[in-house]
């Protein structure tokens, strides 16, 4: 028995020999096997002898081993990239550095990319304007698409949608320089509140198109059309495919039945990249943005006025919004802990400059509206001006504030809070048409009559009576002209007689007037009719 196991040894023992001298055989130099082949036979034969059967050839890693490895050496890779030692002398040359999209070069789409490199080339004050705005907010934007690993043209991308204005907003309701239209921004988890609209914010948008835009370019493994779906939206795109795939025709970006908008769309960033590639060849002067950040970030942690945040920053209410255009009141709210952009050499001094500041940081505070009522009532009941109500909450004309909707008011003087987190997050303002109350009537202006003192004497508000006469609240009335109220009260009785004898009057001049058209009419058709059978008649003498 001892002696039959000895015998196995040695045979296994001679066939582990056998196959390692087979695999230390290099293949010859006119065989047809790869090296990969050769690696593939080599790990084979290891694992068929079981004298070497260790741990790692018996328990190989599982895949979510090997996937955790893969990534946390992709990560190291990313960090060395990272932190690669290279200087531009500006940001278009490092722009131009990442370039990786392939241009259009087919037939069927140069006249569209000629057309759009024309029609920048023929506009230098608008590229002007439009790449001078741009100096805030590149070097952000080129940071992030690096650090992501994207191509460099997606910087460009706020040229062709805003001309990189963030309060841009289209008939579509698409609004900052990435263009985001509100169901969209809300699956990207851009908060748009009564206060804050983080589609025009300047780092939440950039984040979330640059989300989207690699989604985009996962589904449809293109830039091209990934680009087509960012702007058409993606299920036109998969339906334009579709369509093409089911009629054997190409499904490029060419190829698709597209909108001319989307047609023209990719060419326009084409033509964008071409001059920031070679600006001279098309007579583009582009202006020196140095390759550095040109804003901070700082954390908000107290209730403050955007003039008071702007004066203690050293800068202008522009500058500060051209900066944070995210912010719609005029007061920017602590309790979601936001952040506003500051110029690097501002930042510290503004944070030094809200800690030494004496008196109160914020004006403003929310109020929750109780009853359905008008602006007016509820300016009177808060002692504000109608105006000043409206113009703070963009309250329309002709609407009614209901119950439960968030109005932003002056603070009180002894009030020193901050406006609280569910405050913000719960804030709405619901408006319903306000159908004026009452019956139609009209009046007969006096001398000095205006607005102001119709709406006195009939209880009304100087904003409607000036809407309903289509005429400015501190306007005056011409003597003697129709005003037109909606009133429960009566008006007097000698207006209404004055005024139902005036349409007496222009019922019956209006009656005169079409008997004389009719008259006139008659007899010209009656001397026309006659002439011609008087030539006639000389005809045929």
């Amino acid at each position: 028995m001892h002696r039959l196991r000895r015998l196995k040894f040695w045979a296994l023992a001679a066939v582990v020999v056998m196959a390692a001298g087979c695999a230390a055989v290099p293949p010859s130099s006119n065989s047809s096997a790869s090296s990969s082949w050769s690696t593939d036979a080599s790990a084979t034969a290891l694992g068929s002898n079981p004298s070497i059967q260790h741990a790692p050839l018996a328990t190989p890693p599982d895949a979510a081993q090997i996937a955790r490895d893969d990534a946390m050496e992709m990560q190291a890779a990313r960090q060395a990239a990272d932190h690669a030692d290279v200087l531009y002398t500006n940001i278009w040359q490092r722009i131009r550095a990442g370039f990786a999209i392939p241009d259009m070069d087919g037939p069927a789409m140069v006249p569209y990319v000629n057309q759009a490199v024309q029609w920048y080339s023929t506009r230098p004050d608008y590229v002007a304007r439009m790449t001078e705005r741009s100096r805030k907010y590149l070097y952000y934007i080129v940071q992030e698409v690096e650090r992501r690993h994207l191509p460099t043209e997606l910087a460009l991308l706020p040229f062709v949608e805003s001309a990189f204005n963030p309060d841009a907003l289209s008939s579509a309701q698409a609004s900052g320089m990435w263009q985001f239209i509100p169901s969209t921004g809300k699956h990207f988890k851009l908060k748009q509140t009564m206060f804050q609209d983080d589609r025009r914010d300047v780092m939440a948008s950039t984040k979330a198109a640059l989300d989207y835009l690699t989604k985009l370019h996962t589904m449809f493994g293109n830039w091209q059309l990934a680009l087509a779906a960012y702007n058409w939206g993606e299920g036109g795109v998969q339906r334009a495919m579709t369509y093409n795939q089911a009629k054997g025709l190409p499904v490029s970006y060419g190829a698709l039945n597209m909108p001319l908008e989307t047609r023209n769309y990719y060419p326009k960033l084409q033509a964008v990249k071409d001059i920031i590639a070679d600006p001279a060849k098309y007579g583009i002067s582009l202006p020196d943005v140095p390759d550095h950040p040109y804003f901070k970030p700082v954390v908000i942690t107290q209730d403050i006025d955007v003039d008071l945040a702007a004066k203690l920053a050293n800068m202008t209410v522009r500058e500060f919004r051209s900066l944070n255009p995210s912010y719609n009141k005029p007061v920017i709210l602590a309790a979601t802990k936001p952040t506003i952009l500051l110029p690097y050499d501002n930042a510290t001094a503004f944070e030094q400059a809200v800690a030494n500041y004496q008196g109160p940081l914020s004006t403003w505070t929310t109020y929750v509206v109780r009853s359905t009522a008008t602006p007016f009532q509820l300016a009177r009941n808060l002692h504000l001006t109608e105006a000043a109500l409206r113009d703070v909450n963009n309250i329309p004309p002709r609407t009614l504030v209901k119950a439960g909707s968030t109005l932003l008011i002056p603070k009180p003087p002894q009030d020193e809070q901050n406006v609280s987190r569910h405050a913000v997050e719960n804030a709405v303002l619901a408006l319903a048409p306000d159908i004026p109350p009452g019956r139609r009537q009209r009046l007969i202006a006096g001398p000095n009559d205006t607005p102001f003192t119709v709406a006195h004497r009939y209880g009304l508000s100087p904003a409607e009576v000036a809407q309903w006469n289509h005429i400015a609240e501190g306007g005056r009335f011409r003597p003697r002209s129709i005003i037109v109220v909606y009133s429960r009260r009566p008006v007097f009785k000698q207006h209404e007689l004055i005024l139902a004898q005036r349409d007496k009057r222009r019922i019956v001049r209006v009656a005169d007037r079409r008997k004389i058209t009719r008259t006139t009419k008659r007899s010209l058709r009656y001397s026309i009719h006659t002439s011609f059978r008087h030539d006639l008649k000389v005809a045929q003498r």
